[in-house]
């Protein structure tokens, strides 16, 4: 049990730690999502994150969501075949009828940027204001967590290889295949609390 992978991260970025590090939690009482809303961390679903260190002719470092977000569908390609996805802008795995099956933050720290990942493997929170669900419910027979984020770290060393060497346009084309279509009503709650509505493009 820890407060959050992703505070926990930023601690040990401030004593040097490395790019590919990956920090797992059982469980978490203090997970959160973007704009700091509270994230559903029970034990049984993957809660993990990882360092990436800034480089000077790296991609700009937003452009990290493209690539968390591509490994995640891999991932869930490979533990729940079974259960198609689709990737929602900017930071969530859906189900193909819109249930959220998995959130990602990213958090600056001087050189480094640290990801943070929640996977519905096995439950999903309740009452909540959109549609959610796990890969368990969608029939799927998920690993451990700990199996999960194995395969996980692997299909991102992939798309950062591909991120540092290729750039963004081999990047975008692959999330946009993997993304909801082109005419998606969005909504973004920014941090004024204003709302902003439109298309995807």
């Amino acid at each position: 049990m820890t407060g959050s992978t992703n505070a926990d991260l930023i601690a040990r970025v401030s004593l040097g730690a490395h790019e590919g590090l990956w920090l797992r939690a059982d469980a978490q009482d203090g997970g959160r999502g973007r704009m700091g809303r509270v994230w559903d961390s029970r034990a049984g679903n993957l809660f993990a994150s990882t360092v990436v260190r800034l480089r000077p002719l790296d991609p700009t470092a937003p452009s990290l969501a493209f690539v968390i977000a591509l490994a995640v569908v891999d991932t869930i390609k490979q533990i729940a075949p079974q259960v198609a996805v689709m990737i929602k802008w900017p930071n969530d795995i859906l189900a193909l009828d819109g249930a959220k099956l998995c959130g990602m933050l990213l958090e600056r720290s001087g050189d480094a940027v640290i990801i943070g990942v929640g996977l519905n493997l096995v439950h999903h929170p309740e009452g909540l204001d959109r549609p959610v669900n796990n890969l368990a419910a969608l029939g799927a027979n998920p690993p451990h967590p700990q199996a999960a984020l194995e395969i996980l770290a692997n299909a991102f060393d992939i798309w950062m290889t591909r991120w540092r060497d290729s750039g963004l346009l081999t990047l975008l084309k692959a999330w946009q295949a993997r993304a909801h279509p082109v005419g998606t009503a969005l909504s973004v709650n920014l941090p004024s609390g204003e709302v902003c509505e439109g298309l995807y493009a």
